[in-house]
């Protein structure tokens, strides 16, 4: 059975060399960094939203998240396993990041969550 999707994997331009390799990871990290640092910018609406170090980490999102890009690597022709280890690297680094900016957000005036307050 063939398939007609064009999945991502095979979107990867065959090389020759590696100065070939390297401009289309460098092609890749030009549109994927503005979409990290997009990325960011919500860790920073978390972290203002939550407005508590205890919900900063929420173990049932991020298996969320994992269950959810698993399936999406795999349809995509990419490796799951391989997927969700970049994933829950990268959400300890958001994780980090949203503590961060708590405590930048708590050092330019924000409140902190008042015990029991339910989130917005």
């Amino acid at each position: 059975m063939s398939e007609n999707i064009c999945k991502a994997f095979d979107k990867a331009a065959p090389c020759a060399s590696m100065d070939e390799v390297r401009a289309g990871v460098n092609a890749l990290d030009d549109v994927l960094v503005p979409l990290l640092v997009e990325r960011s910018a919500y860790m920073t609406q978390a972290a203002r939203v939550k407005n508590d170090e205890g919900l900063v980490r929420d173990e049932a999102r991020i298996q969320a998240i994992v269950d959810r890009v698993r399936p999406m690597a795999a349809a995509q022709g990419g490796d799951a396993d391989l997927m969700e280890r970049l994933y829950r690297a990268m959400m300890e680094c958001y994780i980090d990041f949203e503590h961060q900016e708590l405590a930048r957000l708590r050092g330019q005036g924000l409140q902190p969550r008042a015990p029991g307050a339910a989130q917005e």
